[in-house]
């Protein structure tokens, strides 16, 4: 191991660190650090009441968001109760043998993704507040939309490949498994 130091003193190696080690700190010289910074990392604690300045700043409202308070939920309810025909219809066209029409399969996939994508928002958001966690809130949205967006592919897969999600459940339920790829295999 090497220990540089400040500029004009002499670089330590070898059984001579620990000595080298109490010199640098002796002399007030800053040392290289092997410790990476995870100051960004830590989480912040909230503002006492929530209240962020002193008692003579001005308020400031927050920003309008479309997607936060009713109009989230709304959207939210309308998924949830359009998945109730998108479920029931193609469940009764593969019970009776029937081919499913590949756009009420595809529109069944998009919809039950959206449905699962609201309510995991919700749940990041719930759990994991932005002002409290900062970095972690905002990996844990990209990871989110980097799932969705992966779920988009599947769904792709599914309706390209093969016939579609309700073809592939009813070969996997009664153990058909001729002919049925998932991702090529």
């Amino acid at each position: 191991m090497v220990l540089l130091l400040k500029p004009g003193l002499k670089t330590i190696s070898g059984a001579s660190f620990r000595s080298g080690l109490r010199e640098c700190f002796r002399v007030n010289a800053r040392c290289i650090s092997l410790k990476p910074n995870f100051s960004k990392l830590k989480l912040n604690p909230p503002p006492p009441g929530g209240v962020e300045g002193t008692v003579n700043d001005a308020f400031r409202p927050p920003l309008p968001d479309p997607s936060e308070g009713s109009f989230h939920w709304d959207y939210e309810r309308i998924a949830a109760v359009s998945l109730v025909p998108l479920v029931t219809v193609p469940l009764y066209i593969g019970i009776t043998g029937g081919i499913v029409p590949p756009l009420l399969d595809a529109s069944l996939c998009s919809v039950l993704l959206i449905h699962v994508q609201y309510g995991l928002t919700s749940c990041i958001v719930d759990y994991i507040p932005k002002r409290k966690f900062r970095v972690w809130h905002n990996l844990a949205m990209y990871l989110l939309y980097g799932g969705t967006a992966m779920g988009l592919y599947g769904i792709y897969q599914l309706e390209t490949e093969n016939n579609g999600i309700v073809d592939l459940a009813r070969r996997l339920w009664t153990g058909d498994d001729s002919n049925v790829y998932i991702f090529n295999r």
